[in-house]
């Protein structure tokens, strides 16, 4: 299992296949697990690199309360430490804050960035949302944390679908998530409580891809048009039929997108 140390943390990382680095960066609640079923289609033309930033999955916690700026710099220092001049930056959710952020300080270093359901601004509907998640983690129950949670990641339809692997998942909360688990969820959770980018983003001038899907209601779709309006070089595409968690309700349209925007994003299409 591979660690670096950056910044005085130990970040955990995997990386699969050869090429162009694409970097992916997790939602708050994902770690690189999370991407198992895209490390084949994602790799097959890139060099994947997962991560876990400060705080998820497996690598090192936070000594305390910090802002998602913290994870910006990290990043930098990573980068440069696996010889990476100039990488393809795709982040989900809270991942995708992150990204934008990193484009705003460090574009040079970008070939593109792709954003998936995610936000320039914590607003009072994400504040709101933030408290009861932060409240519900400092319980350290599977049961409340799982029931004030999922509802917002999934679509109504397909909570309805797949009740049964919901059930089962709100098990293995409760069996497998630790005290040390949710203070870390919690201390990143608030580090977003103050993001906003908004009258910033027309300042990032790489090629972007925004990807939002029609039902989510942690970061609902007009959030991604308006990045979409204020990053000029960018493209935007829904995903029908899906809540928060797209990639993992579509995944064939998920990762299709990304894929299909990779081959095209640098190159010149005429219609005659």
């Amino acid at each position: 299992m591979p660690f670096i140390e950056v910044s005085g943390k130990k970040m955990y990382y995997e990386t699969y296949g050869e090429g162009v680095p694409l970097v992916l960066l997790n939602g708050i609640m994902m770690s690189t697990a999370s991407w198992s079923g895209f490390i084949k289609p994602f790799s097959t033309n890139y060099k994947l690199v997962l991560l876990d930033l400060v705080d998820q999955g497996k690598s090192d916690k936070a000594d305390g309360p910090y802002t998602q700026d913290i994870h910006v710099d990290m990043l930098k220092e990573f980068f440069d430490k696996l010889g990476f001049e100039k990488v393809l930056l795709l982040g989900i959710s809270y991942g995708g804050e992150v990204a934008m952020k990193f484009a705003l300080k460090y574009q040079s270093m970008l070939h593109a960035l792709l954003l998936a359901d995610t936000t320039a601004c914590t607003n009072d509907l994400m504040h709101d949302i933030e408290e009861l998640w932060d409240y519900a983690a400092s319980l350290h129950d599977g049961k409340i944390y799982f029931k004030a949670t999922m509802p917002y990641i999934y679509s109504a339809e397909f909570y309805a679908k797949n009740i049964d692997w919901l059930k089962n998942r709100e098990a293995l909360f409760c069996e497998l998530l630790t005290p040390e688990w949710y203070e870390a969820f919690r201390r990143a959770n608030r580090s977003a409580s103050k993001l906003n980018i908004v009258h910033e983003l027309h300042h990032i001038k790489v090629p972007t891809l925004i990807i939002g899907a029609e039902y989510d209601t942690i970061t609902p779709i007009r959030y991604q048009e308006e990045i979409a309006k204020l990053i000029v070089d960018s493209r935007f595409v829904m995903i029908k039929g899906a809540g928060h968690a797209a990639m993992y309700e579509k995944p064939y349209e998920f990762a299709s997108i990304v894929l299909g925007y990779l081959n095209v994003y640098n190159e010149s299409i005429e219609v005659l």
